[in-house]
């Protein structure tokens, strides 16, 4: 199997105009400072996280993907992995929130033409909205109606992200009349959009997702932004690349939890005993078991960096090709963005449960919030599974099969 990356190039002018990837790094930083001040409480109450969603307003992330001329920051998919990845080590539900709003925002420019995907995000950036949602796709669909004027929206779904604190939309829906999957933007204050906090999940409780119940909601044409067909005919290279592109934020929210685990359980160890040996001096540095344990861990977390920076050095190589872009290449970034997600999805769970025994019994106090780690890492890998991608992998290695066209949840 070629592992070869698409051919790289310059990143498009638009993504080139802003601040700089020097100065998101450093807003991510400063905000994933903020959030880890109080991220044991802030999860343990798991209120719906407006208040998070104002520090990413305020601090310019929300609208990092935007294009600098439209109002946004201008900054490209590379600078808001990174800057996922930063946030996911502080808080891994917000880190989620915050890489499905950068893929649904961003989403306009993958299935609908240029003019209207600018009046998009012109407006996104002007009221700074928070998005939410998903393409991924469920049963039973969504109904899309035409009537006189555009379409009514129909039906009832849940999303892992985004919906209690949106102000926008993207949602997957087929039209009663031909079948065909459509991606649609809903406003969520409009006359019947109802939308209910009922995920009550263990972990990633403040990614802020839900049901929302969608009853005879009017659709305007330029609310429907194109076809999620995986139909070769309809779907094209370069819009098949919402796949990878997509995937590859729970590739970072993977490994940026793996990361914070391992950085604020070394925090522990270099000021506590040993678990295993509590008459030793604390903080020493030198218990064969827990320096065995850390080594492998860091191990696994480096592999699978490693993965992920192959991963998204080929899912930029191919937004640059644009138009240009062949099937074939887009497989290849595929097969490479399920590589890193399983890659990462290791790292998470070992990174997040090994630590764990590392800390031992008082791991287990609610207090030092250490189980959170775990639990909104589990969480996630249970609505992201990677079997599927790994059997991907493998069919394209032994038969040379193109992965299927599988958009995040």
């Amino acid at each position: 199997m070629s592992v070869a990356t698409a051919p790289s190039g310059p990143a498009p002018e638009s993504d080139r105009t802003g601040p700089g990837r020097a100065h998101w790094l450093r807003v991510a930083h400063e905000t994933a400072d903020d959030l880890a001040t109080d991220a044991v409480a802030r999860e343990q109450a798991g209120k719906t996280p407006f208040d998070e969603v104002s520090r990413l307003r305020e601090s310019g992330l929300l609208t990092l993907l935007i294009p600098g001329e439209l109002g946004g920051g201008g900054a490209d998919w590379p600078t808001a992995y990174a800057v996922v990845r930063v946030i996911a080590a502080a808080d891994g539900a917000i880190g989620q929130l915050l890489g499905c709003h950068y893929f649904l925002s961003y989403s306009a420019r993958f299935f609908t033409e240029p003019s209207l995907a600018g009046r998009i995000e012109q407006r996104s950036a002007a009221e700074q909205w928070c998005w939410g949602g998903g393409f991924a796709r469920q049963e039973p669909p969504l109904t899309l109606t035409r009537t006189a004027t555009g379409y009514v929206l129909d039906g009832r779904q849940s999303y892992t992200s985004g919906v209690l604190v949106a102000d926008r939309l993207a949602v997957r829906a087929v039209r009663a009349d031909t079948g065909e999957p459509l991606a649609v933007v809903v406003d969520p204050v409009r006359d019947g959009v109802g939308v209910v906090g009922d995920t009550d999940t263990f972990g990633q409780r403040l990614a802020a997702g839900g049901s929302v119940e969608f009853d005879g909601v009017p659709v305007s044409a330029d609310d429907v932004l194109g076809s999620l067909s995986a139909d070769e005919d309809v779907l094209s290279p370069l819009t098949a690349l919402a796949s990878p592109v997509g995937r590859l934020n729970s590739v970072q929210l993977c490994l940026g939890m793996a990361e914070g685990v391992l950085a604020e359980a070394r925090e522990y160890s270099r000021a506590t005993h040993s678990p295993w040996h509590p008459d030793w001096p604390a903080g020493s540095s030198q218990d064969p078991q827990i320096l065995t344990v850390y080594g492998e861990l860091i191990v696994l977390t480096r592999a699978a960096s490693a993965l992920t920076d192959q991963a998204q050095e080929a899912v930029h190589g191919g937004l640059a090709r644009r138009e240009s872009l062949t099937y074939d290449e887009y497989a290849e970034i595929s097969v490479l963005v399920a590589m890193a997600e399983a890659a990462t999805s290791r790292a998470a769970q070992e990174a997040t449960s090994r630590a764990l025994d590392i800390v031992g019994a008082r791991s287990a106090s609610a207090r030092l919030g250490f189980d959170r780690f775990w639990r909104n890492a589990r969480t996630h890998t249970l609505y992201e599974p990677v079997a599927p991608r790994i059997r991907d992998v493998g069919d394209y290695f032994l038969n040379g099969a193109h992965p299927p066209f599988v958009l995040p949840a």
